[in-house]
């Protein structure tokens, strides 16, 4: 095959040491010195896609969405198959980044996936059905992995309410990318996967807080959860939902549900007494601590009213105190 008047051949030597010693640097964070490298890799072998691949992969883990989408062009242009190119993938999480929604669906289409006609009034597609997904918050610092619905393949919209120390608030639309690290399973057998965020792509007003619930029964704290759900906004037990997992847990395949009975102690929950998670609210002899750690997803004007509306339907058994705002 000969490509812009070049024949299709192995790399030269020096192509290959400049793009090895790039990756070397990328890996320790040095992206102005490999991106120099790569830079010259695809001087070295412009017809090559993997040179533009590679520069494309360095924009976007620099987040310089507009060069990720020019080298991610310059890469699929030169490609010698029609579908399921990684390359497609680079450049329909730089379209989407830089909401340029005719391109995303060429991408995705390009790629191989199904883009169903439907779109908002700026061309977003609308419906492409991907189901839930976990997506792994503030993968280089204080990592979180929440539940998420995966609006398109870049894109999670956050379920779950997550820990004030990731920064993030329930109903973020978060960029991803394309790989999974780790999967969760359900006890039904069901595997979802895990995708590192890249980005904040639509920030939430919804506000997070936390509460300290007194909840005699576990009914008592799902009716919380029901009563937010209902308001159109979120509450959630930290106290049972949270666990503390070291990096090759987290990454790895991983059930998602605690289980049950009183002798069920998840070897990879490294949570401690005393703090979040389902050891660290363990007690000899007893399957339910009242005292709950709660994240409540809601409006100032609205959070106090849920509260005490939860508390007035069995005020036998309910209570809260120490509401906080943390993100």
């Amino acid at each position: 095959m000969r490509i812009f008047g070049k024949g299709r051949h192995r790399p030269s030597a020096s192509w290959r040491q400049a793009t090895d010693r790039a990756f070397t640097l990328i890996g320790d964070g040095r992206y102005e010195d490999a991106g120099a490298l790569l830079t010259r890799a695809a001087d070295l072998e412009p017809w090559l896609s993997e040179s533009w691949f590679n520069l494309a992969l360095l924009h976007k883990f620099r987040h310089d969405w507009e060069q990720a989408r020019a080298a991610g062009l310059r890469a699929v242009a030169l490609l010698d198959r029609e579908t399921g190119a990684p390359d497609w993938w680079n450049v329909g999480i730089a379209a989407t980044a830089l909401q340029d929604w005719p391109l995303a669906r060429r991408a995705w289409q390009a790629y191989g996936l199904r883009v169903p006609g439907g779109a908002t009034a700026n061309g977003e597609p609308l419906g492409m059905d991907l189901g839930s997904a976990a997506v792994r918050l503030s993968p280089e610092g204080e990592a979180e992995v929440v539940w998420g619905r995966r609006l398109d393949p870049a894109r999670i919209e956050v379920l779950s309410i997550p820990l004030p120390s990731s920064g993030r608030r329930w109903g973020e639309v978060v960029l991803h990318d394309g790989v999974p690290h780790g999967e969760r399973t359900t006890t039904a057998g069901h595997a979802y996967p895990v995708f590192d965020e890249i980005e904040l792509w639509a920030p939430s007003p919804v506000p997070t807080w936390v509460v300290l619930l007194e909840a005699a029964t576990e009914a008592d704290r799902d009716a919380l959860e029901q009563l937010a759900a209902d308001a159109g906004f979120a509450a959630e037990d930290w106290s049972s939902s949270v666990r503390l997992l070291c990096r090759m847990c987290s990454e790895s395949r991983m059930p998602s549900d605690e289980g049950d009975g009183e002798e069920h102690l998840d070897p990879h929950d490294h949570s401690e007494p005393g703090h979040p998670g389902p050891l660290g609210h363990r007690t000899d002899g007893q399957l339910w601590v009242p005292e709950r750690e709660c994240g409540v997803a809601a409006p100032a004007s609205l959070v106090r009213g849920l509260l005490d509306g939860w508390v007035a339907d069995s005020p036998d058994s309910r209570d809260w105190r120490d509401l906080e705002e943390v993100c």
